[in-house]
């Protein structure tokens, strides 16, 4: 997170109101309270608090304010289930004003949806759960009456958690939420398999797993740190005719790693189409 966007969390003098504190609406929250704001800005709606979300209204968060609790909502997150939001939606909008930005995480639910449903002025974003370690990358896209204020308040909250990339195109999200927003589970599910697969080749079970941990670990964070791209430093760790290439030989085949991961990312962006409709 820049300064810059460190800075506007602390200078915040608004209202933030979170709909929905659970994992991920709690990943923001915890990301915007370790950036400074001051607590007395931010309140939530979580009709079934958890332990940490009862945790952040001992920290003084606002739990469950009424719209007349609040005399005004610069700024509403909607971190609910999109299967909900048709009826959670309607009960937000009294906290909205024609002013107030509308950030959404929600999967699949257009700017279009939003406005029709809550209105205000719309962002609509997707995160990752690895915003849960300060490690997520969002993408955002917002509607035309954005201003550049809402516009900078946003980037700041969503630095809060991770990287941050903005588009104009707002169909891009579905493929988005393919890659990004559904990544992590293709990650861990290599980590996974490589730890099944070295039990089949006799390793013990507890080493295995630790393996497999720490390679698919490791190997992010130096993705994370290097300025190569992911072709090279997959390169740097193949020798010809050695044992990483005859393992690359399998999964670059023809019928292997590559047209399996694309048909997964077409699959998921495919189910984020259905779920605008």
């Amino acid at each position: 997170m820049t300064s810059s966007s460190a800075d506007t969390l602390r200078n915040f003098h608004g209202t933030i109101l979170l709909a929905g504190a659970g994992k991920m609406g709690g990943a923001m929250l915890s990301g915007w309270l370790a950036q400074g704001i001051d607590t007395k800005h931010v309140a939530m709606v979580e009709p079934n608090p958890s332990d940490e979300t009862r945790g952040f209204a001992a920290r003084g968060v606002r739990l469950n304010p009424t719209a007349n609790d609040l005399s005004t909502v610069d700024v509403l997150v909607l971190a609910v289930k999109p299967q909900m939001f048709a009826e959670v939606g309607p009960q937000l909008k009294p906290f909205i004003s024609p002013a107030t930005l509308v950030v959404s995480i929600m999967a699949g639910t257009t700017i279009a949806t939003i406005e029709t449903i809550c209105g205000g002025k719309v962002i609509r974003a997707m995160p990752n759960t690895p915003a849960s370690v300060g490690r997520g990358i969002t993408v955002a896209v917002p509607s035309k009456d954005v201003s550049p204020d809402q516009r900078a308040t946003t980037d700041a909250m969503l630095s809060a958690i991770g990287a941050v990339e903005w588009v104009d195109d707002e169909a891009l999200m579905d493929a988005v939420t393919a890659v990004s927003g559904s990544g992590p589970a293709y990650v861990f599910l290599l980590a996974e398999e490589l730890e099944r697969a070295g039990i089949a080749a006799g390793l013990p079970a507890a080493l295995a797993t630790k393996l497999a941990r720490e390679t698919v670990a490791g190997s992010g964070e130096l993705l994370h740190r290097s300025y190569l791209d992911s072709a090279t430093l997959r390169k740097n760790v193949t020798s010809p005719g050695g044992t990483t290439a005859a393992a690359l030989e399998v999964l670059m085949a023809a019928d292997g790693f590559e047209p399996l991961l694309t048909r997964a990312v077409a699959a998921a962006t495919k189910r984020s189409k259905e779920l605008a409709k």
